[in-house]
Parts: C-alpha cells; sequence; structure tokens
C-alpha cells in the first residue's frame, strides 16, 4: 500500500504510482497491471477509483486492453501492444 498525502485525491495517488513501475520497469511492456479487485485491494481503495485510475491510463495511451484477458503496459511508441520483429509473410 501507498501513503496517500492529505493535498491529493486517491485516484492521482495511484495512477502516480503506476506510471512509475511502468517507468522503473517493474510493469513492463506488453505485460499485464492489476486489474480493478486487485488494485483495489492492494491499494485501499474502491474498484470505482482503481477503474478511473485504469481508464486515466488508457487515455493517456500508457496501457491498452484486450477483451477477456486484461489491462497491459503499452508500447510507448504505439500505444498498443508490443510491436513483432518477425512478421509472417
Amino acid at each position: 500500500m501507498i501513503e496517500f498525502r492529505p493535498d491529493q485525491l486517491k485516484w492521482e495517488a495511484v495512477l502516480e504510482e503506476i506510471r512509475r513501475r511502468i517507468r522503473t520497469g517493474e510493469y513492463q511492456v506488453g505485460h499485464p497491471i492489476p486489474g480493478e479487485p486487485r488494485m483495489a485491494e492492494e491499494f485501499g481503495i474502491a474498484k470505482g477509483t482503481a477503474r478511473r485510475v485504469i481508464n486515466e491510463l488508457l487515455k493517456a495511451g500508457d496501457v491498452y486492453t484486450v477483451l477477456g484477458k486484461g489491462t497491459f503496459v503499452a508500447d510507448p511508441e504505439t500505444g498498443g501492444s508490443p510491436r513483432r520483429d518477425t512478421e509472417d509473410e
């Protein structure tokens, strides 16, 4: 759990922490971030607050979703899934 500052909204603090984890490589490109239930439990926030964090990450292109699979760290160049070096021709 993180310590929340009294002058900062909880969703902003969690958003900042998730972005820090992406920057430092704790959450790597193409790998999942915690879903709403796990994020809510880990940070001691409501699921709605976790949803807002994920929505903000999606809007900024920091993550992408795969229906039925989860939310993943986006490639910083494309804002989507990681590029593949080899293509089937």
